[in-house]
Parts: structure tokens; sequence; C-alpha cells
């Protein structure tokens, strides 16, 4: 087993293809994406700088109050701090068996935003991210990814120097703990190599579809190069967010969001779905770090 970073599962959530949408997926949505996993000790850490072909890292520039305003925010987001001289993953030797990680272990009043799946691909999203300059890490479903624009629409959203990284959330979001050791392999190792052969390296970070996982799936995932397997610790709503534990954020939460259109969000918008949270992390005190900088 792998060392793990924190506790209990929450929420949970339907796959969804691109073609049909069903009430069912909403009343899922207001839950969160997955349920599952467990928690333990702090990883261990070595000396830091390290270069990811789906995750290079890039000084965040600072967007303007008036960028903020187009969005309805008020005003930007303070500068996250400077990120840790050691990441959670140092250390972490070839084919071991992934850092299990629910919470990153920071007294910075920061959190990391994470998009799972890939169903909508609204342009107007791709517009505020680089308007706000917005640090986020991306959870692709082959299946789901592939469907419309596709991949394409995903590349945009990386961002200067590859801010955004884009990740493993299997070929075709089963639930991993009803699979076989085989299958599990197949869903996770497949989609490493289509983001291998898409984008010249295997990402590092990998999330279970529901945040269900065994020992077969950290044996799998170790196996195909993953050096973390991203669970959360809140989740994002319509018009907030819903939290594991209490009723606020605490420093190093990982939120859990998707990508969902007006079809799932009661006709909200994406763009105005992640407005209302991004306003919420503020109002706490809060402002957004780029994950890959920690893990």
């Amino acid at each position: 087993m792998s060392s793990r970073i924190s506790g209990p599962g929450l929420g949970s959530r339907s796959a969804r293809r691109a073609a049909a949408v069903t009430p069912l997926l909403l009343a899922v949505l207001l839950s969160g994406c997955s349920s599952g996993g467990s928690g333990g000790t702090k990883a261990s850490s070595a000396p830091s700088p390290r270069t990811e072909s789906t995750a290079t890292a890039t000084a965040p520039a600072s967007p303007d109050a008036a960028a903020y305003r187009r969005w309805g925010i008020d005003k930007p987001l303070a500068a996250p701090p400077a990120p840790p001289s050691a990441k959670l993953t140092d250390g972490l030797k070839p084919g071991a068996a992934p850092k299990v990680i629910r919470r990153v272990p920071t007294s910075d009043k920061v959190v990391f935003l994470t998009f799972d799946d890939g169903a909508e691909k609204d342009p107007e999203f791709v517009k505020m991210t680089k308007d706000l300059k917005l640090p986020f890490t991306m959870f692709l479903t082959d299946d789901i990814a592939r469907a419309g624009t596709g991949y394409g629409y995903f590349e945009q959203l990386r961002g200067e120097g590859n801010r955004n990284s884009i990740n493993n959330h299997t070929l075709s979001h089963p639930n991993l703990r009803t699979l076989s050791a085989d299958a599990q392999r197949r869903e996770i190792c497949g989609q490493q190599d289509v983001l291998e052969k898409r984008y010249g390296g295997k990402p590092p970070l990998f999330r279970p579809p529901y945040g269900n996982y065994n020992d077969a799936t950290l044996a799998a995932a170790g196996g195909c190069g993953v050096k973390a397997l991203l669970l959360w610790e809140a989740t994002m709503q319509i018009n907030d967010m819903r939290y594991a534990q209490g009723d606020q954020l605490r420093p190093g939460d990982i939120v859990l969001a998707h990508f969902r259109g007006p079809s799932e969000l009661k006709g909200t918008t994406m763009t105005k779905m992640v407005a209302n949270m991004l306003r919420s992390i503020e109002r706490q005190g809060f402002t957004v770090a780029r994950l890959e900088d920690y893990v």
C-alpha cells in the first residue's frame, strides 16, 4: 500500500457520455464526483524542481481587476505564496504504489482546483481561464473527452507554459473496485498510453472514478507510471461548495469540480458556476495555487 495523506470518501457521480443527459446526472452532480478511499500518514519529501511533459512548472502571471470584473468577480484572487521546495511525490521509486492524497499538508491559505471527465466543452470557459490565468488540474476520461470537439478543447485550457496539466481518469469511467486487476490495469494504463501518445509523456496524477480504489488499483497505477492518486475534500456545486468536514475550506483542500453545462446545472453555465466558486474561495480568505507545484 502507499502512504496516504488523509481521510474518508465523499459524494458520488455517474459517468456520462456526451450524448444524452438524464435527470439522474444532475442529482449526482449535487453530491460530488465520487466516493471511497481512505487515509493515513504524510508523504516523505526531497528537493523539488522537476519537469513533466503534461505539467510544466510556470510562474503565474497576475490578472488585472478588470478581467475579474468581466466575469462577475469583484476583485482578483490574491497571488499564491511561493511553492514548497519539496513535493509530496519526491523520492518515490519508479513502479511504487502512488501516494494517496486527499488534502495537501500546508499552512498556506491555498486550495487546489481540479476538473473531471471532460463532458462540457464550453468555449467561454477557455476565455475565462485565460483572462483570469486560473491554475487548475484536469482529469480526463478518454471516451468522454474524445466526444464532440475532442481533446483539442482541453489543450486550449492548458494555458501559458502548460500551467494546467491533463491527467488520467481512466478510459471509460468504471467503478474500479468492481473490476479484476487486469481490467483495472487496462483502464488505467490504457489512458496513460492515450495521453502519452498525445502529449509525449505519461501523466503523473490519477483520479479513480467515484474515488473508488483498492490495492489492485494502486498496483496498476504505480506500474503505469502514476505517482499520486488524487481525491478531494470539497466539491463544487452550482452556487457554492460542499465540504467533507465542517462547513468551510481548510488550507490545502483539493476541490473537485466537473466540466458541466446548463443541461446539468439548472440553466447555469460553467463560467457562472466557477465564478461562484471563486467568490466563495476569496470570501473565506483563500486563494488558488497550482497543485503540481505541491504534488
